[in-house]
């Protein structure tokens, strides 16, 4: 498995964060960047990336921050983590749909690693924002 990149844990976090202060208002960047402790330059380009991608309206100047624009269940976890990851896959060979291979017609291993996949999605695809922030605990799956 791949691991989750610092700016796909910190996306997460800031996304549970504006939840949790989500009164319409728009939140400043320092006091996000105060109650995750996450250097106040890094976050930037962390919400440049959501803002470009439509997860959160952003505003700039006085009384300017950041807010979620849509209800915190509406987003889900594997958006979230595509969006800073690009990707979920596994293995390299799943990126693109796995066509980059020239051994996928004989892999003993790929049905293995697609169902993998197919699993990870699913789960994080069933995970939202709004649940973490409500510390709901995402052990309801079942294969």
């Amino acid at each position: 498995m791949s691991m989750i990149s610092t700016k796909g844990r910190y996306a997460l976090r800031v996304m549970i964060d504006l939840s949790e202060h989500n009164t319409g208002s728009y939140i400043p960047l320092k006091d996000i960047a105060e109650r995750q402790e996450i250097s106040q330059k890094y976050l930037e380009s962390i919400m440049a990336m959501l803002s470009r991608a439509g997860f959160v309206d952003a505003l700039h100047g006085k009384g300017g921050g950041y807010r979620l624009n849509r209800a915190p269940d509406d987003y889900t976890v594997a958006s979230i983590l595509k969006l800073t990851e690009g990707t979920l896959a596994p293995v390299s060979c799943l990126e693109n749909d796995g066509t980059g291979c020239k051994r996928a017609a004989n892999c003993r291993t790929l049905p293995m690693w697609k169902e993998l996949n197919r699993i990870v999605e699913e789960y994080l695809g069933g995970v939202t924002v709004g649940d973490l922030a409500r510390n709901v605990p995402a052990d309801n799956y079942v294969i």
